[in-house]
């Protein structure tokens, strides 16, 4: 397809949609439509299959939704019965909940004529099967569960759908799903309209393309990977592996990491070592990974982005498995614990992230890139942080090398994130003494801790929650595990610990506390006044500058 060279952007008002949904658009704050919102809606509307590729966070949801619920509102006004009309099929139950969220969202104004069902939830089909009687407009569900009702005669799609959308389309396969969707797609009718969404434009995808598309348009953005440098900032800390923890431990009580963070980690068993080490330090961090139950992983996000924490700490360890290489059978069943449909650093939709530190580095590209996406969303700032061990540099360099690549840039993606080591030994001998204390047997034993609290927040407690929705609200996920042995006098920071730098920084004061465990009186320094003018990105790090500065005066005098 060719780009329209006229470059007056279509807004939503001009796309010929119904006042209910454009009233829906509007209470979401949606000014104008995004550049894939801009090409895709427009042709939805005519009836065009879609191939659509953007990158994380370019509000690909709306692309299909906005479409899908005024084609479902047009036939409302013909229509003789009630019937399904679109299907949304995702590769993780988090993503169908996400989905899920953005329709009632934008079905608000007109929720009476437009009714969406999501059957992603892990409950025994007939639960399910009184709100799939009703035949509503709009399903969404993963692909192994929708064919699952399809199955059981719960859900009939021969004859009255219209619309299909995989969403992440290049997970599907992946995951696994290859023979649930030749089968969906053996049980529609033969004319249909299809919408294929996908960050990346792979093997799978165009296998995909060739079982679901027609003729399709394919809408291929030539925008970069990631924001630009002015909207993303990318940082790298070369360090040990063991000089991981203290680095974490004095970037976040010295408040130099300031507003929500997702520190990624490669495993499970990192997740709860990084959580019991930052414990003892009186820092609460939520743990997210494919263990937890998924009504417990939905809430976390949802507090999250309502402001109730401020770090998750997230495996993402079912994308890193290569797809060629992912355990079958018999190492599967063994994997019992781990749901197979779950990911964090694909689609979720995490809210105003100012920081993702990869704690541990991505094994591969596209890892880096669906991290690091999780912030600098739409308009907002954010900042990337990654600490690069010895073994980790080749992973480095090959991100760095195939960004630079695609994204044609002249400049290096990453900064040097300049932080003299030396100036936190304090913090080190402390982080080892932490350190020492989470033994595997703690972690083990903080695993099924969490595993047996949150199963009986999500099933047992489910219907008291259903009736008492606002005990659901005050349900806390960072709550100590307690499986190490808590010592109060390292929860605070004591004056000898804070490096001279910053002395007289704005930087040290809030969070950190004396002996005494009084806050200091920060008075308006002339470098606090530089610091507050400074325009500085989310996260705050000590300046190389900074510490030149303070070693010439010293020099001087």
């Amino acid at each position: 397809m060719e780009d329209d060279d006229d470059t007056k952007q279509v807004e939503f008002h001009e796309m010929g949609l119904d006042d209910r949904l454009l009233k829906a658009i509007s209470k979401l704050g949606w000014s104008s439509p995004t550049p894939i919102q801009e090409r895709a809606i427009p042709l939805a509307l005519e009836g065009k299959d879609i191939l659509a590729q953007a990158r994380t966070g370019s509000g690909k949801t709306g692309a299909f939704s906005v479409p899908i619920i005024q084609k479902v509102l047009t036939s409302k006004q013909t229509a003789i019965e009630q019937c399904v009309k679109a299907l949304i099929l995702t590769p993780t139950k988090e993503l169908c909940s996400q989905a899920y969220k953005n329709i009632l969202e934008l079905t608000s104004c007109c929720s009476r004529e437009v009714k969406c069902v999501d059957v992603s939830p892990q409950v025994p089909l007939p639960t399910q099967r009184p709100m799939l009687s009703e035949k509503p407009d709009i399903v969404v569900g993963t692909p192994s569960r929708v064919l699952a009702h399809l199955q059981a005669g719960n859900l009939n799609i021969r004859e009255s759908l219209e619309m299909i959308v995989i969403d992440e389309a290049d997970l599907m396969f992946s995951f696994g799903y290859e023979d649930n969707v030749k089968a969906i797609l053996g049980q529609m009718p033969k004319i249909y309209q299809a919408f294929l969404m996908s960050a990346t434009l792979g093997d799978d995808v165009r296998a995909l393309k060739k079982m679901v598309l027609h003729n399709a348009v394919i809408l291929k953005l030539t925008e970069s990977q990631l924001p630009q440098t002015s909207q993303l900032t990318q940082y790298h800390i070369k360090c040990p592996d063991e000089d991981k923890f203290a680095l974490i431990y004095a970037l976040f009580k010295l408040r130099l990491v300031r507003g929500k963070t997702l520190l990624f980690v490669n495993n499970v068993d990192r997740c709860y070592k990084l959580r019991l080490f930052l414990e003892q330090f009186g820092i609460p961090a939520c743990v997210l990974n494919s263990e937890l139950p998924v009504n417990s992983r939905c809430h976390i996000v949802s507090q999250f982005n309502d402001g109730l924490y401020e770090y998750i700490i997230a495996s993402d360890e079912n994308l890193l498995i290569d797809p060629q290489n992912r355990p079958q059978d018999d190492t599967q069943k063994r994997q019992r614990k781990k749901d197979q449909e779950f990911g964090v650093s694909r689609g979720l939709d995490f809210q105003n992230v100012s920081n993702v530190i990869n704690f541990d580095f991505p094994t591969s590209v596209q890892a880096y890139i669906h991290r690091v996406g999780r912030t600098a969303r739409g308009d907002n700032k954010g900042t990337a942080l990654s600490f690069i061990s010895l073994k980790e540099m080749p992973l480095l360099e090959r991100v760095e090398a195939e960004l630079a690549g695609k994204d044609g840039q002249d400049t290096a993606v990453f900064k040097p994130y300049q932080f003299k080591m030396d100036e936190i030994e304090g913090f080190r001998y402390r982080a080892k003494d932490a350190m020492a204390a989470v033994t595997r047997v703690a972690i083990r034993e903080a695993r099924l801790k969490e595993i047996k609290q949150e199963m009986l927040n999500s099933q047992k407690l489910k219907s008291h929650f259903d009736e008492n929705p606002r005990d659901l609200q005050i349900l806390r996920h960072d709550k100590n595990l307690h499986t190490v042995k808590s010592q109060p006098h390292m929860k605070n920071v004591p004056d000898y610990l804070i490096p001279p730098t910053l002395q007289n920084l704005a930087g040290k004061g809030k969070g950190v506390k004396t002996r005494r465990g009084n806050a200091r009186k920060r008075g308006p320094s002339e470098g606090q006044l530089k610091y507050k003018k400074r325009q500085a990105d989310p996260l705050k790090s000590f300046q190389f500058k900074g510490l030149s500065a303070n070693k010439k005066r010293k020099k001087e005098k």
